[in-house]
């Protein structure tokens, strides 16, 4: 039996809609159509025309265009932006029209003058991922535009989206403001001999600079690595586990060297188990080296092999292996670090005393209480109460094997604090992790992280001037650790410094562009208690909704109405109080120790905004020495 033909082609497809169309037009329906409408004729259709796109379907607040190349598609897609941005510069924040844009390159079904298919569904489902203001491409589309024009472009992870088997490989192109500059290669034929010169001078400063984050700049001024997961030759599990390990060690080596920049491991783990050009990552990851090698063990032997290559040229710098008694492996770590070190800039004084440091720092007696704690670690940053629960487990067996582990104890204080957000913090957890902590920073005085650890749980338990001082410290020995940055952003606004805590989060973002489930809650609240709301729901919006705790929707509800948008905020408080039905702004912000006054001050603020209910019910304040309640929570009381 025949089958029917089907007319196919190959197509650049861009979906857009209008963030907050519902808003908008609830509020002032013809004013907004009417905004639209002047849009469209004015900047829109404009530039579809020069970039030779056509308008496939149009819906009530969005559109799905066609072009014939990716470059044209990805053009349009920022001229688009940037008219849009310029022609509403002048209107209030809570009335502008804000566009997001995905774009693919894919198969398409042609029905007439309509499109079907994967390639349209794709393109719809990166506009709906996509940031406010922004442009989110796919894998295929990022093929065929490398190398074609200029553009800040940021991998933005493999995504899954719905009703798409496969993981969609993603890229952000992330800007300011600032695209007056970005042309394709073919309009810089006048400037070619001079571009080259620049680009050639940029690669060899460590490579072009890309933003990581809109107003952001890459690490200046220090070489610039990353350490890709060292691969697992024989494939069985426990080696993996120890290539994982190896890798962490290694970053961790090498931020303590004062004169690098290290990506940190979330921003490399997507190249696990995969082949790379090493080019690529060195564009992706704005760095100037890539090292990468291998772990292999037989009985009672491991072998290890390491290469640094310059990641603009593909070259290699150095090579090395090192084939030992199993029991070796933290000195061919250290060993690894420093030689990478001494063949990116050579031993200065500040390397030098860096090098001098990580020897000290203290290893695991036993291997396998290190394996446990690789898995209790994995199992934390899943981030549910039952894997959280799983990771105590783990590192207590550590803990049991190797009662010196300093590393185990500071994950395992961690792992208290994590599980509070699911679980009450009872004066039993409080002193449990906050022991850990301690005790971690006696085994190893010159780990950062415990000192970091430490300074957390001394400030949760309200003893601000001690908190501060453990995190200076832990900055002070490992100063371009993404990790270690967050964790200071996270009490710098209860230090009264909370800009220095944007400072730190920004500066993480950085170093980890691929920022980790975790630590999106600390730049959340660091950008939310300067009063940077709309960057503090960016950060929460790539925040998987089945990692969000109590704190998340708090502040997500706060940020949506101190942006104006009343609607969403209504619906984030009824969803939060669905979850935490006895949540109020006193037991929230009031009660909890762990606010500054700053804080509180403007929690009580937003959350009013927001619609939260404002008073503890009687049971709550069952056992507090006066309570300072909400002055309508006071007058109600007195007056019943």
């Amino acid at each position: 039996m025949a089958t029917a033909w089907v007319e196919r082609r190959l197509a650049a497809i861009l979906a857009a809609d209008v963030v907050g169309y519902s808003r908008l037009v609830e509020q002032d329906e013809a004013g907004t159509l009417a905004a639209l409408k002047v849009l469209r004729r004015e900047v829109i259709d404009p530039l579809l025309a020069e970039h030779h796109g056509r308008i496939v379907k149009l819906m009530g607040d969005g559109a799905i265009a066609e072009f014939g190349s990716v470059v044209d598609a990805v053009l349009c897609a920022v001229a688009v932006q940037k008219g849009v941005a310029e022609r509403q510069a002048d209107v209030p924040p809570e009335r502008r029209i804000v566009f997001r844009i995905g774009i693919n390159l894919g198969d398409v079904v042609v029905e007439g003058k309509d499109l079907l298919g994967d390639g349209v569904n794709v393109a719809a489902r990166l506009e709906q991922l996509c940031e406010p203001g922004g442009v989110l491409i796919s894998g295929t589309a990022y093929d065929h535009l490398h190398g074609k024009v200029i553009v800040p472009l940021d991998f933005a992870g493999e995504q899954k989206v719905k009703n798409i088997e496969r993981p969609i490989r993603t890229y952000r192109i992330t800007f300011n403001g600032k695209l007056t500059s970005w042309r394709p290669f073919g309009h810089l034929k006048r400037w070619a001999p001079a571009a080259a010169m620049v680009l050639l001078a940029l690669g060899l400063l460590g490579g072009i600079s890309r933003f990581y984050w809109p107003g952001s700049e890459p690490p200046v001024g220090k070489p610039a690595i990353a350490v890709l997961p060292f691969d697992n030759l024989p494939g069985d599990q426990s080696t993996g586990l120890l290539a994982d390990g190896l890798t962490e060690d290694i970053i961790t080596d090498l931020a303590r060297f004062r004169d690098l920049a290290v990506i940190a491991r979330n921003s490399t783990a997507v190249y696990k188990g995969r082949p790379v050009d090493v080019r690529e990552v060195g564009r992706n990851l704005n760095v100037g080296y890539v090292l990468e090698g291998s772990v292999q063990r037989q009985a009672d032997r491991l072998r290890v092999t390491a290469q640094l290559i310059d990641a603009t040229t593909g070259a290699h710098v150095w090579s090395d292996r090192w084939d030992r008694p199993l029991e070796d492996v933290f000195a061919v770590q250290t060993e690894v670090a420093e030689k990478v070190a001494a063949q990116l800039g050579g031993y200065t004084g500040s390397i030098l005393a860096a090098g001098q440091d990580t020897a000290k720092r203290k290893r695991p007696e036993n291997l396998s209480a290190y394996e446990l704690y690789l898995l209790g670690v994995e199992a934390k940053h899943r981030e549910t109460r039952e894997s959280v629960e799983e990771a105590i487990r783990l590192l207590k067996r550590s803990l049991e094997i190797d009662p010196k582990f300093a590393r185990a104890w500071t994950a395992l204080a961690w792992s208290y604090t994590v599980l509070k957000g699911w679980v009450d913090d009872t004066l039993d957890m409080r002193r449990t992790r906050l022991g850990a902590a301690r005790r971690a920073v006696e085994l190893d005085p010159q780990d950062a992280e415990a000192h970091a650890a430490l300074g957390s749980m001394l400030g949760q338990g309200g003893d601000l001037a001690e908190a501060e001082a453990e995190l200076d410290q832990a900055v002070s020995l490992n100063p371009n650790s993404a990790d270690i940055l967050t964790f200071y952003a996270d009490w710098a606004s209860a230090f009264g410094k909370p800009e220095k805590g944007v400072e730190a989060a920004e500066r993480a973002i950085r170093l980890n562009p691929h920022m980790p489930s975790w630590a999106l809650n600390t730049y959340a609240y660091a950008f939310f208690m300067v009063g940077r709301y709309e960057k503090a729901l960016r950060v929460l919006d790539r925040k998987p909704r089945e990692t969000y705790r109590r704190n998340n929707f708090v502040f997500r509800a706060a940020s949506l109405a101190a942006t104006g948008q009343a609607e969403e905020a209504r619906a984030a408080v009824a969803e939060t109080l669905a979850r935490f039905p006895g949540l109020t702004i006193e037991s929230f912000a009031v009660f909890d120790p762990s606010w500054s006054a700053a804080e509180r001050l403007r929690l009580v603020e937003t959350m009013r905004a927001a619609g939260f209910p404002a008073c503890a019910k009687a049971e709550e304040l069952s056992g507090l020495q006066k309570p300072a309640r909400l002055p309508e929570c006071s007058q109600a009381e007195a007056a019943h």
